[in-house]
Order: C-alpha cells, then sequence, then structure tokens
C-alpha cells in the first residue's frame, strides 16, 4: 500500500517519449504516477502528431525535429512544415536530432547538415536541443562527431538523451551543463558504462525517459515500452545513487520541467 501512495502523490515526469507511436496514446499517457511527458516529433509528420497530442492533452509537451535515422526526409519542404511548428505555445524543445552510425555510417553529411540546421533553430528559438548518439558496438565515431559539432555551439542547451555512458561526451556534456536522459537501458546488466554515469551526472542534471515504444526497461524488457514503465528506470537509477525513490520522483520532475521551460 505503501508503494501504491507513493506512486500516486509523488510526480513522474517521462522526459522523452514517442506517444504517438503507441496504439493507445490516451490510455498510455494516463498512467499512475505520470504527471507531465515530452512526445517527440521525430520527423515532420511525428512532429506534427506530437503537437496535436499535445493540444489535446494538458500534461503534453511537444518538440519538433528531425532524426538522424530519417534525414532522407530532409528536403526544404520538411525544413519549412517543422519551423512552422516552433512558436507553437505546446512546442517545448527541437529535436531529436544527432548522429546515427549504427544502420548506415554513409549518412554523416546528410545527418550534420540536419543536426547543425537543429542547433541554429535551438538557439534560435531558445528552446533545448534532444540529441540522439548512436554507434556500431565497439565504435565511437558518432559520439565523436557530436562532441566536435557542440564546440561551435556552446550557447545552445541540450538534452543527451538515451545516454549511453560515453566518456568523452560525458565529459562535454558536463562541461556546458547539458541534462542527461537515462532511459530503460540502464537498467540492463551488461551497462555498465550507463549506470556509472546515472551515478556521476549531477542530481540537477538528470532525467529519466522511456522512449517508448523502445528500450523497455527490466522487468518490461522484451516487450513494447510505455510511459508508465519510467518508474521502473527511476527506481533503479535511485537504488544506484541510493535515493528514496519519491525524492528522485520529484528531482527529475523538477529538472524536466527546468530545461523544458514548462
Amino acid at each position: 500500500m505503501g508503494a501504491f501512495l507513493r506512486r500516486t502523490l509523488s510526480p513522474m515526469f517521462d522526459s522523452h517519449t514517442h506517444l504517438d507511436y503507441l496504439d493507445d496514446p490516451a490510455s498510455a499517457r494516463g498512467e499512475l504516477g505520470l504527471t507531465g511527458m515530452v512526445c517527440i516529433g521525430a520527423s515532420a509528420e511525428h512532429a506534427r502528431n506530437a503537437v496535436a497530442l499535445a493540444e489535446q492533452f494538458g500534461d503534453v509537451w511537444a518538440t519538433v525535429g528531425l532524426h538522424p535515422g530519417d534525414v532522407e526526409e530532409d528536403s526544404p519542404d520538411t525544413r519549412a512544415a517543422i519551423e512552422a511548428l516552433l512558436d507553437h505555445p505546446r512546442v517545448v524543445g527541437i529535436g531529436e536530432s544527432g548522429l546515427d552510425d549504427y544502420w548506415n555510417d554513409t549518412q554523416r553529411p546528410a545527418q550534420l547538415a540536419a543536426f547543425e540546421w537543429q542547433l541554429e533553430l535551438a538557439r534560435r528559438s531558445g528552446k533545448p536541443l534532444v540529441i540522439h548518439t548512436r554507434d556500431k558496438p565497439g565504435q565511437d565515431s558518432a559520439h565523436r562527431g557530436v562532441i566536435e559539432t557542440l564546440r561551435d555551439w556552446p550557447d545552445v542547451q541540450v538534452i543527451l538523451h538515451c545516454f549511453t555512458g560515453h566518456a568523452g561526451l560525458l565529459a562535454c556534456g558536463l562541461e556546458r551543463g547539458a541534462y542527461f536522459g537515462f532511459a530503460g537501458n540502464v537498467t540492463y546488466k551488461n551497462a555498465v558504462e550507463i549506470q556509472a554515469a546515472a551515478q556521476q551526472v549531477p542530481l540537477d542534471r538528470l532525467l529519466v525517459e522511456t522512449d517508448a515504444p523502445f528500450l523497455a526497461p527490466v522487468p518490461k524488457r522484451g516487450k513494447p515500452n510505455r510511459p508508465g514503465y519510467v518508474r521502473y528506470t527511476l527506481d533503479f537509477v535511485a537504488g544506484l545513487r541510493g535515493l528514496n525513490p519519491a525524492e528522485l520522483e520529484r528531482v527529475t520532475d523538477e529538472n524536466a520541467r527546468r530545461v523544458y521551460g514548462i
């Protein structure tokens, strides 16, 4: 009963979810304990969907941008469609953007162009940029590329989404006062670097997220992720840091609202 009361009374904020990818976004956003979430617009279509959900539900906000895995959609029309949503009152961030070499490492020039465009949108709007970084196993060219690119944009606030624990990007993020989002993969047995980073990041720069429907945490691993599963990630990180989960709920809720200006 005590855990139930803690979940209903304490705030819990999913700082990064793809709510429009789910079959039942209305019921998913109302899951026990959630006080808010940011729905990520990773393409022009998904940006429109994210904004529509944010208009419909008072506890949902949106970002707009172009995922590095979708750069084949980059065009003047795509950029115009995304930029048209930038000033919407429910849009609180840009992205997700960044570099991704996992599936196709030949797209770097196109990904970099889209990344720098979205960095400019973030600087112009004053809204944070949500950064996606992914490499092939055993490589770190995408991480190094993000670090090098960010050096030219010191005044842009960034959220390092689904943080991987990469030492260089951790140092870069700490130096610039970035926020670090930890997703369900922090709970995986072999996620040693991610778990170490979750203990090192300053408490006032720590976020929890689901990236739903991807990366479901233990004990839901292998199933489609849902915003309500952020509780498992939060509890795990609280355990790593020796914190009461209710305290981490409060802090991460405050952090998400601060960085997104909610």
